[in-house]
């Protein structure tokens, strides 16, 4: 079935439901680790997740079709974490790089985290990025969206996103053994 027949589905009454549910099979998985890298914790993505598809199925009748039906979601489930990291910023943190330190300190503790040490090492660099830069990389790198997907999303020119993209990976290619490096020296 091609996407216009499948957002037909999920507009129409009499399918709207199975569609929906075909929709979650297909997106859930991967629209939670994008927004799990996004906000920290295992239950900060599935409140956010959950979220999410509210949104999604609320407006499934206002889609307009300008972008695919993957980009579009991902730009509301972006949307939706960055309202979430501004209500957190709000509580209790006077920046997002706050809210961002604080979250990969909760990384270690998260029961859901099963990442090795070369996996902390990253984020605790990827932490250290802008948060544009960082967010471009792991949309680029994490979840293999095409430059022109994210710039649907966040509304920032592919030149832009491919400059945010490679000043990233060289910020990691000259920091990733640093991290490892000052460990070693704590340890």
């Amino acid at each position: 079935m091609n996407e216009a027949d499948f957002i037909n589905q999920l507009t129409s009454k009499k399918h709207r439901e199975k569609a929906f549910s075909k929709l979650l099979d297909l997106y859930q998985e991967r629209l939670y680790w994008h927004i799990r890298k996004l906000v920290g914790t295992h239950e900060n993505a599935d409140d956010v997740l959950q979220n999410t598809f509210v949104r999604v199925y609320k407006s499934l009748a206002n889609f307009k079709q300008q972008s695919s039906l993957h980009t579009w979601m991902y730009k509301i489930a972006y949307n939706e974490s960055m309202r979430f990291l501004e209500r957190e910023k709000k509580k209790t943190f006077s920046s997002l790089t706050d809210v961002s330190d604080k979250y990969l300190g909760d990384l270690t503790g998260d029961v859901f985290f099963d990442g090795d040490e070369a996996q902390l090492k990253l984020q605790q660099v990827l932490n250290d990025l802008p948060e544009k830069q960082r967010q471009v990389f792991q949309m680029k790198y994490y979840d293999n969206l095409k430059f022109r997907e994210i710039s649907g999303i966040l509304k920032i020119k592919e030149g832009t996103l491919k400059t945010y993209y490679y000043d990233a990976v060289k910020h990691i290619e000259n920091n990733i053994t640093a991290v490892a490096y000052v460990e070693k020296i704590k340890a």
